[in-house]
């Protein structure tokens, strides 16, 4: 088989898998039942907290960037403190944060959605050195960020609309010009869902409802295709001191099944990541 069980905790709504590099440990998140997860050396962690989390990048050894449905903060890991670095659509209780990711150049990558999953309520932000700035709005549900290896390209996802953009990054990593369509799904059964690239540049993605991952070349050709149990399939991440294991996380949410919300430990072929940037406040 191309997988073997990672972890055997149900998630409600997994999201947010990363690799912290200087750590040499994974997280993820149960966004619904507003906890982070880790393993490490077969030891199970878990961290609650008062309202739903979904994403997180590093800072340094014992520091963590949390995005919540009200803030960016840090987090020490150590004694599981946090101080807010910036609201994050404080004023709109009926939102929350989902998919996102650091950048090559240090930034950070969130994206909203309506807490209904209503349509055109979120938007994607960037926060990089103390600033957040909305760079794409309005979109339903994001997810998907990711960043081509060089940190020129950012690519992103709405869900409900079965599609993905790329976009020009300038030197700093913001924005500069106009998105361009990397894969159009309509009129499939294919949803994306959370996404990373490779060190080749290939675009791992997630297939909500489907329960695959699929890597796409840059140029959107379909190069590989891995099932597994879960149908709902929702953030990959390359693991491990090769960073040669990809952990894709699942959501039991609406189903049923034994398999549902697991975390799964993908074997590819001979892809490798890139280790996760440093976030920089």
């Amino acid at each position: 088989m191309r997988y073997t069980l990672f972890d055997p905790r149900p998630c409600l709504l997994g999201e947010g898998a990363f690799w912290h590099p200087e750590r040499q440990q994974a997280f993820w998140f149960d966004i619904l039942n507003r906890r982070m997860l880790s393993r490490k050396a077969g030891r199970e962690m878990e961290w609650r907290f008062d309202e739903r989390v979904s994403a997180a990048g590093w800072i340094d050894h014992d520091t963590l960037l949390i995005a919540s449905e009200k803030a960016l903060f840090r987090f020490d890991l150590r004694d599981g403190s946090r101080v807010d670095l910036v609201a994050l659509e404080a004023d709109r209780p009926d939102t929350r944060s989902n998919d996102g990711r650091a950048d090559p150049q240090g930034g950070f990558w969130i994206g909203t959605m309506a807490v209904d999953a209503r349509p055109g309520q979120g938007a994607i932000y960037r926060y990089f050195k103390g600033e957040l700035r909305r760079i794409f709005a309005p979109i339903s549900i994001s997810n998907a960020i990711c960043f081509s290896p060089d940190g020129k390209l950012a690519y992103f996802a709405d869900t409900d609309e079965q599609m993905v953009w790329v976009h020009d990054l300038d030197e700093d990593g913001w924005p500069a010009g106009d998105k361009r369509v990397f894969l159009n799904l309509r009129g499939t059964e294919e949803y994306p869902d959370g996404a990373v690239t490779d060190a080749d540049g290939n675009f791992w993605n997630a297939r909500w409802g489907s329960g695959r991952l699929v890597c796409h070349a840059p140029d959107g050709r379909v190069l590989e295709e891995i099932e597994v149990p879960s149908k709902q399939t929702t953030c990959p991440a390359f693991i491990g001191d090769k960073l040669d294991r990809i952990l894709l996380t699942s959501a039991a949410v609406d189903l049923g099944g034994p398999q549902d919300g697991r975390s799964w430990m993908i074997l590819p072929d001979s892809a490798k990541g890139r280790p996760e940037p440093r976030v920089i406040l």
